[in-house]
């Protein structure tokens, strides 16, 4: 670990290969999910919005890394679908929540066991015991990165 000369070549190879296969496990998982109908940003915000009461616009296109605008468009036709309801936050009437109705909370579950099961399959498929021990193991790993 050195940080005078940059990273080591193993570091850079392990950079390239993750986001690589991040890439394609994320573009997998989400075309188990059976969101057919909404686009991925739609079925992040309806996931984003399970175990919450209710976010601002703001808020989602915060957490989603886009423009409030972008965000108000991607809202808008989940609302016209009957997955997300507008409501006065009680705590100050004069903001906006957006919150899951019953179907969007019903079909944000569907999509999570969903992609929960067809990865569990395909680990159960295609890999070892002992690789699945490697990959919970690198799971650690990769965990510290995302805590300071």
């Amino acid at each position: 670990m050195s940080e005078d000369h940059g990273p080591s070549p193993s570091a850079v190879r392990a950079s390239q290969e993750v986001r690589a296969v991040v890439g394609r496990l994320r573009r997998r998982i989400r075309a188990a999910a059976g969101t057919e109908g909404i686009s991925f940003t739609q079925a992040s915000v309806l996931a984003r919005l399970t175990g919450n009461q209710g976010l601002t616009t703001s808020d989602l296109a915060a957490a989603e890394g886009i423009r409030h605008q972008s965000m108000a468009t991607t809202v808008a036709p989940l609302a016209d679908l009957g997955l997300v309801e507008r409501r006065r936050d009680p705590g100050d009437g004069r903001r906006l929540l957006i919150a899951l109705t019953a179907e969007g909370r019903r079909r944000a579950e569907e999509a999570r066991q969903a992609r929960g099961e067809w990865l569990a399959a395909e680990l159960q498929k295609k890999c070892t015991e002992e690789e699945r021990q490697t990959v919970i193991a690198a799971m650690a790993v990769l965990e510290r990165l995302v805590h300071d």
